[in-house]
């Protein structure tokens, strides 16, 4: 009983994060041009893979679901590091996966764990843009 009380408190905090992900995915698919993907998300623009770790932290989902709201995005002309910059930070660094880590974990262990993951996560969209 105190097991489903708990499943329930913790699905009753994430659905709303759920949502938003369908509903963003939808949005690129359908309703954004082309050219404004290109000139925010493109290997120009050098803000872009810091921009698509903010953006993907306050959403939810799993490798598989947000696979494709990164396709959407890189058939509108989004550079693939910072997809995949994007891609990991809704993985890795989820809002409602933190609000689960804190019920085992200070706020100051979250908060290096969050640092450094973004950091890493940044790194790497840079150098997939440089590369790729």
């Amino acid at each position: 009983l105190r097991a489903w009380d708990s499943v329930k408190e913790i699905v009753g905090k994430v659905w709303p994060y759920v949502l938003v992900g369908i509903a963003v995915g939808a949005g690129i698919h359908g309703y954004v041009p082309e050219s404004a993907l290109v000139g925010i998300m493109g290997k120009q623009a050098w803000w872009s893979v810091p921009a698509a770790v903010l953006v993907g932290v306050p959403l939810y989902s799993n490798a598989a679901g947000v696979i494709p709201i990164v396709s959407a995005l890189m058939e509108k002309g989004a550079s693939l590091g910072t997809v995949l910059a994007f891609m990991m930070s809704v993985v890795g660094l989820s809002l409602p996966e933190t609000i689960i880590l804190r019920r085992v974990l200070k706020p100051q262990l979250i908060a290096v764990f969050i640092g450094i993951i973004a950091v890493a996560i940044i790194i790497t969209g840079y150098l997939f843009n440089l590369i790729l």
